[in-house]
């Protein structure tokens, strides 16, 4: 993604918010084709870059703009470069974007890659963060307000109205939603797009089965689950957990393992694009590192299972342990182009 400026046609690949020189505000200006002019083969590991070798290619797009990236594959000086992008229609595909400068940008390339979905003024959307505490975002312990802002962009750009869009989720602890909502400055972006956000605890719950969950589920044509992915976790699957009433589902965990919680769960659920966050991550012990990804697909267990091979976490979490890697297809970036030693 570069930023150009309307007055002076001068273009950043950084989102300086407006020209220096003109003071105009930058317009988005997307990459098309490129093609390779440079080539570097990279034979010294890092702990960014644990796998060797790979190499450094350097693009071009047919606007002239240049930039650097990563893959396993030698190109040829000339030829046109193109990343993975058909999941053959496998519901179980999962897109990998990596996060430079624009997160816009990698919610509109993960989600244009898994085929797109399909967004108007009728469209209801419910969107699902993760308010897992009232910390600030460096924390990683909640989706942070950026994430949540561009992914409303999105919506909106895609055609979806403001009134049409909920975004809601509840406490499984004893601190109330509203003190995360506020600490973790997702209340503000709601605030800021005019949004109401919604406390499910307080909403009607369906009875299904052996399950209670929201209601606000099933008044969605869209639900899009964002999640931000913790190392060692199985962050989408579990946000999930949270359309299901705090009561029934600690009930639940007592009878059943959260797989088959999940699987029972996801009887009752429309189709849910996941977006996952996976720039700033939490390892297991709270410490956070830089991965500068985001991940997404209809599929929760196919997006963490990939996150969990991207970061090396070890031992599986339990709900991922029947979950086979080779039987996901991946588009966009490769998971070897974005492994991390965690």
């Amino acid at each position: 993604m570069f930023y150009q400026c309307p007055e002076c046609k001068k273009i950043w690949q950084q989102p300086v918010g407006k020209c220096p020189e003109c003071f105009m505000p930058l317009e988005r200006m997307p990459s098309g084709k490129a093609k390779v002019i440079g080539l570097s083969k990279v034979i010294i590991p890092s702990l960014a870059h644990p796998k060797v070798p790979y190499f450094a290619v350097l693009l071009e797009d047919e606007a002239g703009n240049r930039w650097a990236q990563k893959s396993f594959k030698e190109h040829k000086i000339g030829e046109e470069f193109s990343a993975p992008e058909n999941g053959g229609g496998d519901p179980r595909t999962v897109a990998i974007w990596r996060i430079k400068y624009d997160i816009m940008e990698a919610v509109e390339k993960t989600v244009e890659f898994l085929g797109g979905t399909e967004i108007n003024g009728q469209t209801k959307v419910l969107v699902l963060p993760a308010l897992n505490s009232p910390k600030h975002s460096y924390f990683a312990e909640n989706t942070s307000s950026e994430f949540l802002e561009e992914t409303i962009k999105f919506l909106l750009a895609k055609g979806a109205l403001t009134e049409n869009i909920k975004v809601g989720s509840q406490s499984f602890n004893d601190i109330p939603i509203e003190a995360s909502a506020q600490k973790s400055g997702l209340l503000d972006v709601c605030l800021n797009f005019k949004i109401m956000p919604f406390d499910l605890a307080k909403g009607n719950f369906e009875k299904k089965g052996d399950l209670e969950i929201a209601g606000e589920v099933f008044k969605a044509d869209l639900i899009v689950n964002l999640p931000i992915l913790k190392i060692g976790q199985a962050g989408s699957c579990e946000n999930l957990f949270k359309f299901l009433k705090k009561e029934n589902y600690l009930g639940q965990k007592y009878l059943y393992s959260q797989k088959e919680i999940l699987d029972n769960l996801k009887i009752y659920l429309p189709r849910i694009l996941t977006i996952a966050q996976a720039d700033n991550v939490q390892r297991p012990d709270k410490f956070v590192k830089y991965l500068g990804l985001a991940l997404a697909g209809f599929d929760t267990l196919a997006v963490d299972r990939i996150f969990n091979e991207i970061t090396s976490s070890g031992p599986l979490p339990e709900m991922l342990s029947d979950t086979k890697i080779e039987e996901i297809p991946v588009v966009g970036r490769t998971v070897e182009e974005a492994k991390f030693n965690s």
